[in-house]
């Protein structure tokens, strides 16, 4: 199994409380940055989040087959969406807030790390990492590697990915919200223009790419 990336136990928490305050106030500007060491923000598109699930996810939950393990769940958007279409999803996330959020919507969420344990290795039917999340630990190859090591041979990994024209790179980050900052933590950024070089390296090959609303997605399976 991958070791497990360290936590920041202050990202942790503070990603939670945003999430928090995107939920209560949704017509307010989010409170929490993204921030790398070199100075550039990312995005955090905390709004869209603790929302309904957007057109633009539409088609990449329709390219799931379940059951679906969502990576990085928050909320459990995703998750909702998928059951209410009567497919079994189950999210995973390290955040206590966002997992409390998520099991109060009715979202099946187990709290934990895609580097623990998890039930059903080797049974998944596919898995998602959208909203960013192939930057999970920072060096995305070892993440798919990992995410392949819980799905059944025939699995697919459901990704979203910067879009053309966007360095992939491997940084660190911290959380910055007006009362408090986080210590750096890993990052990653994968442009759909490397994506193929990402896959091959994590043990997967890119089968389909397709953009919505400024938004890249792509379906690997294993090679």
């Amino acid at each position: 199994m991958n070791a497990r990336p360290a936590v920041d136990l202050a990202a942790v928490d503070l990603y939670g409380r945003g999430l928090q305050h995107a939920l209560a106030s949704p017509t307010q500007p989010a409170r929490l940055r993204v921030v790398c060491e070199h100075g550039e923000e990312l995005p955090l598109a905390l709004e869209r989040y603790v929302g309904p699930v957007a057109v633009e996810d539409e088609r990449a939950l329709r390219s799931a087959a379940g059951p679906v393990l969502d990576v990085g769940c928050g909320p459990g958007r995703h998750v909702l969406a998928l059951a209410r279409r009567g497919v079994v999803a189950v999210g995973v996330d390290i955040s206590p807030l966002a997992v409390r959020m998520a099991r109060r919507r009715g979202a099946l969420v187990i709290e934990a790390s895609i580097f623990d344990r998890l039930p059903g290795a080797g049974h998944w039917g596919s898995a998602l990492l959208l909203d960013g999340n192939i930057g999970i630990g920072g060096r995305p190859a070892e993440l798919l590697s990992r995410v392949g090591a819980l799905l059944r041979p025939t699995g697919t990994i459901v990704v979203e990915v910067d879009p053309p024209g966007v360095r992939s790179t491997e940084v660190r980050v911290r959380l910055e919200a007006p009362d408090a900052v986080s210590e750096w933590f890993p990052w990653a950024r994968v442009c759909v223009d490397d994506l193929d070089r990402v896959a091959r390296a994590g043990g997967f090959t890119v089968t389909e790419c397709w953009d919505s609303d400024e938004r890249w997605f792509a379906a690997l399976e294993a090679s």
